[in-house]
């Protein structure tokens, strides 16, 4: 969210960040991670398009004396629309970037084999994948906002320097969905401190499940630490749920991040031992969703379920990914449900997810300055539409022309991480 939409009491604040996720090079390393790629592509289409649209809601949300008022007056709705996926992401970035070091950790270090790139390598490709757009959508839209200097420059320099979770006033400024990407960084900086301390850690350990309890019982207490400081910050110092950064800050969000972790060194740990069937994994799916679901529906500000709301989600999320992963082979397209997340179109949009997540707030905010938004209440569904349909075309332009491009600076670098020779001398003259 920016200046110009407020979260309003008593409606679901933000939603996901879809990050180009890391792939996890090696033989050995291939199959968890992208057995079931094109699922988690999905998925991250289908979160795409959620966030779009509960930003279109929180839009068209009109205040009055009496409060706040959703654009339908429909609280099954409403729940599902408010559903938040922020913590997906999380799980699923998390997971992802843990595997090399899981297998390391628990097979040894040959075991996860060029996965394990060096901390300043890793951070590279992270770098290369995610700040070129983020710094470049940071400043136009910051200067289209700020026309005369110094404008609010610490509210750019709090964007980039990922900062801007930690200040209450402006850590929805400019790019508001952003607060997230802080976190991201938090978790990168915390994965290449943590991953060779886990490997080395394990290295002293003689048995494979007394690695595979270290390694779940440090993703266990990753987890807790967040709970532990969410209910601290809310029942004994009494922090109010708009004090974002007491409830935004890694401190109270590590918690998805940790669940992805764990999520790696399970699926590493089972390897194929235990992988579910069809009727299993839908059963399991629908528990998921429906306890998401469920979990939107009852939070309130302030009651259990929203203060516990991101701990909660991680854990149903980490249970409905599990159940997708795990599969066998031969039931890997029997879950019928799966068939929406293989649909071209929406792995399409899980291909520009994170330029459609980048741009489409100053879309919709740029169509509603310009009148293209219908007003009213009526008109959510023409606006949704609309948004969607200008935000999908920019967010394509911008994965073409800006972040695919920026991405190949990762081939500057070659598999063990060093700067890569892309004219090695061959002995004798050389071509000019």
């Amino acid at each position: 969210m920016s200046t110009a939409v407020e979260p309003s009491e008593g409606t679901t604040l933000t939603k996901e960040h879809p990050l180009p996720a890391e792939p996890v090079p090696g033989p050995r390393t291939h199959k968890p991670a992208r057995a079931r790629a094109v699922e988690l592509q999905g998925f991250r289409g289908l979160a795409a398009l959620s966030t779009v649209v509960f930003h279109v809601w929180q839009q068209y949300y009109t205040y009055d004396a009496a409060g706040a008022h959703p654009p339908v007056d429909n609280p099954y709705l409403g729940a599902l629309i408010s559903l938040e996926v922020i913590d997906l992401f999380f799980v699923m970035s998390a997971y992802l970037l843990t595997l090399s070091y899981a297998r390391a950790a628990i097979d040894g270090p040959a075991a996860g084999g060029s996965g394990v790139r060096s901390g300043r390598d890793f951070l590279f490709r992270r770098a290369v994948r995610i700040l070129p757009l983020y710094f470049l959508a940071v400043l136009v839209v910051w200067s289209s906002r700020n026309p005369t200097l110094p404008g609010d420059w610490r509210d750019l320099v709090g964007h980039l320097t990922f900062t801007h979770v930690l200040d209450r006033e402006r850590i929805f400024y400019t790019l508001g969905p952003t607060w997230s990407l802080s976190l991201e960084v938090a978790f990168y900086l915390a994965l290449v401190a943590l991953g060779p301390l886990a490997i080395r850690a394990c290295a002293r350990l003689a048995t494979r499940r007394a690695r595979v309890t270290l390694c779940l019982s440090g993703c266990a207490a990753l987890f807790a630490a967040p709970v532990l400081w969410i209910s601290y910050a809310h029942y004994a110092l009494d922090v109010p749920y708009t004090d974002w950064p007491v409830y935004f800050g890694p401190q109270a969000r590590f918690g998805g991040f940790a669940a992805g972790m764990a999520l790696a060194v399970l699926l590493v740990a089972l390897g194929e031992r235990g992988r579910v069937d069809a009727r299993v994994a839908t059963t399991l799916s629908l528990a998921a969703l429906g306890g998401l679901y469920a979990l939107s529906y009852t939070a309130d500000p302030e009651n259990v379920p929203h203060t516990y709301y991101h701990p909660l989600a991680a854990l149903l999320w980490f249970v409905l990914l599990l159940a997708t992963l795990h599969l066998r082979e031969r039931d890997g397209r029997r879950v019928r449900w799966h068939g929406l997340l293989r649909a071209r179109w929406v792995t399409g949009v899980g291909l520009i997810s994170y330029s459609l997540y980048i741009w489409h707030e100053p879309v919709m905010l740029e169509l509603d300055k310009w009148g293209l938004l219908p007003r009213g209440q009526l008109g959510f569904a023409v606006g949704t539409l609309t948004v969607v349909a200008v935000a999908a075309v920019v967010g394509a332009a911008s994965y073409w022309l800006i972040e695919y491009p920026a991405a190949l600076l990762g081939r500057a670098r070659d598999a063990r991480g060093a700067p890569r020779e892309f004219y090695p001398e061959t002995g004798g003259d050389t071509a000019r």
